[in-house]
């Protein structure tokens, strides 16, 4: 049984997978959370004792692990739900009134009475992969109107101090830096106020006590959230580790009137006995069920080859290119719409631009198509720029200040998607382009973040908008995929992954860059929706010239893409580029649907080993950025093999057969020379 409820509905349990998440109410009427850890088999032997106050200044309602703590009365610590009511008031007395189950979902309900404030507490179990999902429904059942200024999605409690804190910091070109931190007394806020979630913080959290890949107790979870959040972390001088995670509270205010509900976005969260490696198979395989099952073609995208200079012939040159090294997908990005030659102008405007595609799209379409490739297109649909027709036409669409010169950034506005005739106008945009061409693909852009955006609460209804935007189009074009890239890897969470199906992950393509970004990727999402290129060297970011295999290996680990440009590649380049596109479509299946491990290095060269493991093989990333005067080998031991199974392999320069038992144990060695060197090892299953 997932949900058990016991005592006459006053004891809640949700069993997932091999965990236990546990809340009870008590005397007082507040919602205690219990426990959440390995799996039970016996809730019934759950006490709830009685709460007293130690002291006038330590009341027992501070001190409480509530499950959902309300504003108000003796509560100074973070409360998850704050509202302003009609008659002045803004403390909350919501207590436990019902509760239901349905399926895999419970629903405790709260109501404070005397403001006729409803509150739906929601967990779902993901038993399959031992999650739970939380979120909050916030209700007004009075008369009157009321103010929301906070909606935090859930709280958790875990029992220990000092924990370990893991997160990532970064900015556009360096996004998903990991950083970790031990958590002491105070308070760790992860935030973004921008309207897009993860240039500078996750929308995440991981916390371990004393854990490493393989061992150690884990816990962690990821907020359905593309925009602005929030998340704290504190370590409470009454004992225990509090998380709460939610909409930012900056610049947020929501009105309910009578009958008005909000729904605050979920997050997914699970624990983990077995360390790291445990925790990561489980969110990615969580990541891949949001997931359109296909698997991810090999994109070719323009960009980077000719920018906002785009034709209909010289795509075409790059579309001959890119069908001779194997892409099966050619994406026509920036440049090719309106009065579109730099950043200054266009956007809005999603006409096609005759000058350089006098026929239209539908030539190269067909070029595409005849080539064997499928046809993407880029797009900014939440974006404006001053100099366009559509600015002109609906100059109140943008988020704005009253009496203020609207903020540019990039030479844009952001338009406000909260509104309906803004959502309207992007929906009949897409669904016309998609209706008229035929388009596989679309790159979803969004290049700033927002700012004057003029009443509270815009941030979270722009989001909201956008979710529905996107809902409304796919269910029009339910073939169609849609990739999640925000000036680089600015919308990288959960609440992406349900409504796009890729992300791109930074504008950054170096190659060495990648590996740091995408390890700290890896930790909780899936490598199947990470879009990673192949580009040129030198960089044009890095400035640094790294040899195309090593390029190739590192955008091999996820969903693959090439952003060079073909036409300056020799034969002996494409003739490679070719070659390993097939070996990655051979592996295709292992790479994106498989698990995937994080290997230890136990040599003092710098090697960094990744393992995809599926029922039929499992596949060996190795690299080493720098040689090193003692050129040792590294030795790489597997995870997640049968170890009773055989495995054939080349290695150590000659084939060999191994069980699993001894490549996860023992291991084998693996050697790499010089700067810059890569190898990728396939291990099938006899």
């Amino acid at each position: 049984m997932s949900i058990e409820v016991a005592r006459e509905g006053k004891l809640f349990a949700i069993h997932s997978g091999e965990t236990s998440y546990v809340f009870a109410a008590d005397d007082r009427n507040l919602l205690r959370h219990l426990y959440w850890g390995p799996r039970l088999s016996r809730i019934d032997e759950f006490d709830v004792p009685a709460k007293w106050d130690p002291s006038s200044n330590d009341m027992a309602m501070d001190t409480t692990w509530e499950e959902y703590p309300c504003q108000g009365q003796f509560r100074y610590k973070e409360c998850c739900l704050a509202v302003a009511f009609a008659d002045g008031s803004r403390e909350i007395r919501a207590i436990p009134v019902g509760h239901e189950v349905a399926g895999e979902e419970l629903i405790v309900r709260l109501l404070d009475p005397d403001h006729g404030l409803a509150v739906d507490l929601h967990y779902r179990c993901h038993d399959a992969h031992g999650l739970i999902e939380r979120w909050a429904t916030i209700r007004n059942e009075s008369t009157d109107p009321a103010l929301v200024t906070r909606a935090f999605s859930a709280q958790f409690h875990i029992p220990f101090e000092g924990l370990e804190f893991h997160n990532t910091h970064g900015q556009w070109g360096a996004e998903l830096q990991p950083f970790s931190q031990q958590v002491g007394y105070g308070k760790v806020l992860v935030e973004s106020r921008r309207g897009l979630s993860s240039h500078n913080h996750n929308p995440s959290f991981i916390l371990d006590r004393g854990a490493d890949e393989g061992s150690g107790e884990v816990w962690f979870g990821g907020l359905k959230l593309s925009g602005s959040f929030a998340g704290i972390v504190e370590q409470r001088t009454y004992g225990s580790t509090l998380v709460q995670f939610g909409i930012s509270d900056h610049d947020f205010a929501h009105e309910l009137g009578p009958g008005g509900e909000l729904v605050t976005p979920a997050i997914v969260a699970g624990y983990s006995a077995t360390g790291f490696a445990d925790m990561t198979v489980r969110m990615q395989a969580y990541g891949r069920s949001l997931m359109s099952p296909e698997p991810r073609l090999v994109l070719y995208n323009s960009w980077e080859a000719t920018g906002f200079d785009v034709t209909s012939d010289n795509q075409m040159a790059l579309a001959e290119r890119a069908a001779r090294v194997g892409a099966e997908l050619f994406v026509l990005d920036d440049g090719w719409f309106g009065r579109r030659s730099g950043a200054g102008d266009g956007l809005g405007d999603w006409w096609v631009n005759r000058e350089k595609f006098p026929d239209g799209l539908d030539p190269l379409i067909e070029k595409v198509r005849g080539l064997g490739m499928r046809f993407g297109l880029w797009l900014e649909p939440e974006m404006v720029n001053p100099a366009s027709d559509l600015f002109r036409d609906h100059p109140d669409w943008i988020h704005s200040e009253p009496g203020r010169e609207p903020d540019t950034a990039r030479d844009q506005l952001v338009l406000d998607v909260g509104r309906r005739d803004v959502q309207d106008f992007i929906v009949d945009v897409v669904d016309g382009l998609l209706s008229r061409h035929d388009i596989s693909y679309v790159k979803w852009d969004a290049n700033r973040p927002i700012s004057q955006v003029g009443a509270p609460g815009a941030h979270w209804r722009h989001i909201d908008g956008l979710y529905r935007t996107l809902d409304r189009i796919r269910q029009r074009h339910p073939g169609v995929l849609f990739e999640a890239c925000a000036s680089g890897g600015g919308r990288i969470d959960l609440g992406a992954l349900e409504h796009f199906d890729d992300f791109w992950t930074s504008d950054n393509t170096d190659a060495l860059d990648r590996l740091t970004s995408q390890e700290a990727y890896s930790r909780l999402y899936p490598m199947k929706a990470m879009r990673a290129w192949v580009t040129d060297a030198p960089n044009f970011l890095s400035q640094r010239s790294i040899p195309l295999r090593f390029r190739c290996h590192s955008a091999m680990m996820g969903s693959l893409g090439i952003g060079a440009n073909l036409t300056r590649f020799s034969d002996k380049d494409l003739a490679e580029t070719a070659e390993l596109v097939d070996e990655y479509k051979q592996l295709r299946p292992t790479i994106q649907d498989g698990d995937f491990h994080r290997l230890d290095n136990p040599s003092p060269t710098d090697y960094r080993l990744y393992e995809y493991v599926d029922g039929k093989r499992a596949v060996l990333f190795a690299f080493m950025p720098g040689g090193h005067m003692s050129r040792r080998p590294t030795n790489a031991r597997l995870r997640g093999l049968d170890p009773d199974a055989g495995y054939r392999f080349y290695a150590d320069w000659r084939w060999q057969e191994k069980s699993g038992e001894f490549l996860m144990r023992h291991g084998i060695p693996i050697w790499l020379f010089g700067d810059y060197a890569s190898s990728l090892t396939v291990f099938d299953r006899l």
